[in-house]
């Protein structure tokens, strides 16, 4: 099938991916005849993508037009590209290629997503929560092998705290452990991920235990840090959410009289249920009323910053609110 639509917020495994169909379809030598890149948010670039696709192949290859950002599936379109996707999907030929890609999940209301839907590979790209480290922690290991680098248990478990669901950096972090072990064909261990590693994913959980504990200044400064490092605020929050979550999870569980270890590490997400041990002394001193408080007010930052806060404000502000719970 000629059409493809690429949603979800990891950029760069939709990067990944049209590389991949790029290299595909496309003849090198001919690139500048048969490949157009055009902007999917404006009307007039749609219906120049539609006529491209239906444009017969110049020289060898095939031929492959990118309408970047789209917003085919999040508003109604006028009538007109309404009309004129409808003709084109139908027809397009063989030797043509339709891709269509946005961060934003497809309005599946929209007349325009159930016809894309029809004529479309449609490719999920969303970022893993961070809470499912057992899904992390399979792409760690699924990247891993890609490069042909072996691993300790150890270090998997590491490498999906530090690098959390961030993609990039899982790549970057994985192509420079592979150039620093060489020809080795032991597996990696933990000491060389913690030596070479940056570890952003903990030091947001840092940030998470010092809002649970009320420590404001060492918060602020940790959350100043993660900035400064130009670690994305949306992510530092996604982390927040996920760390609340599974200690509240894991709260009311316990007070509701469960003891099974292994359903309580289920229902919380936590790959290892040894980890409860460590979970229950960091919430000694913590109630479930203090927990829940925490959610509203960490989506209310997350609303904030998707409506344009600016983030080191924003986070600031939230945090001095998080650590004044009790």
């Amino acid at each position: 099938m000629p059409v493809y639509l690429y949603w979800g917020e990891d950029d760069f495994a939709i990067a990944q991916a049209v590389e991949k169909l790029q290299h595909e379809v496309l003849d090198p030598n001919w690139l500048q005849f048969n490949y157009h890149q055009l902007s999917g948010d404006r009307p007039e670039m749609t219906i120049e993508g539609l006529n491209q696709v239906m444009t017969p192949v110049f020289g060898l290859g095939d031929r492959l037009v990118w309408l970047v950002d789209t917003n085919l599936c999040q508003q109604k379109p006028n009538a007109d590209i309404l009309d004129e996707l409808e003709r084109t999907l139908k027809v397009i030929p063989q030797s043509s290629h339709l891709l269509l890609t946005t961060s934003k999940k497809p309005d599946g209301r929209l007349n325009t997503t159930k016809l894309l839907s029809k004529y479309a590979v449609v490719k999920d790209f969303s970022l893993i929560p961070p809470w499912k480290t057992d899904l992390i922690a399979a792409q760690v290991r699924q990247v891993a092998q890609t490069k042909k680098l072996k691993l300790t248990p150890g270090a998997i478990e590491l490498l999906t705290e530090s690098v959390g669901n961030n993609t990039r950096q899982l790549w970057n972090e994985l192509e420079k452990l592979k150039i620093y072990w060489g020809d080795n064909q032991q597996p990696l261990d933990t000491n060389t991920v913690a030596q070479l590693v940056l570890c952003n994913t903990q030091n947001s959980l840092q940030l998470a235990a010092a809002i649970r504990d009320g420590k404001t200044d060492e918060a602020l400064g940790l959350v100043t840090d993660l900035i400064n490092r130009n670690e994305p605020a949306l992510k530092i929050v996604a982390t927040l959410v996920g760390q609340f979550r599974t200690w509240t999870i894991v709260k009311l569980m316990q007070q509701s009289g469960i003891r099974d270890e292994k359903a309580i590490a289920t229902a919380a997400g936590i790959n290892n249920p040894q980890r409860l041990y460590f979970i229950n002394q960091e919430l000694k001193n913590t109630n479930s009323q203090q927990l829940l408080a925490t959610l509203p007010i960490l989506l209310e930052l997350e609303y904030s910053l998707k409506t344009g806060g600016v983030a080191l404000t924003v986070l600031q502000t939230k945090i001095i609110e998080l650590c004044l719970i009790r």
